[in-house]
């Protein structure tokens, strides 16, 4: 894992942290809310955690995993990087056949 994730209009916070947290709801049988306060971090955010985690494991088969989400993340890149390259190709094209139709003058001398 990387060493901070994290989104727009979230708080980083370090992997380790994570999957302390994550570990820690079931092993203390507290509360997700008392063991999100007792580190300091938004009990919604571990819930999320939590989720996600289920869903790496298995245990979410309609969740995306973590590394089905990269893959998605990266596929979309690759598409928009293809979608740029073919309307840059489209664009070449129509100025090639434009210039293919134009009728050739022979320089007079």
């Amino acid at each position: 894992m990387g060493e901070h994730r994290s989104d727009a209009c979230t708080t980083e916070y370090p992997d380790e942290l994570r999957e302390r947290a994550v570990r820690q709801v079931p092993n203390s049988g507290r509360p997700v809310a008392h063991v999100a306060q007792d580190l300091g971090i938004h009990k919604e955010a571990l819930r999320h955690w939590i989720r996600q985690a289920e869903a790496d494991q298995g245990d979410r088969p309609h969740l995306l995993t973590t590394a089905e989400k990269s893959e998605l993340a990266q596929l979309r890149k690759e598409n928009a990087e293809l979608r740029r390259a073919d309307e840059i190709l489209k664009a070449a094209s129509v100025l090639f056949t434009k210039e293919v139709d134009q009728p050739r003058t022979t320089p007079t001398r």
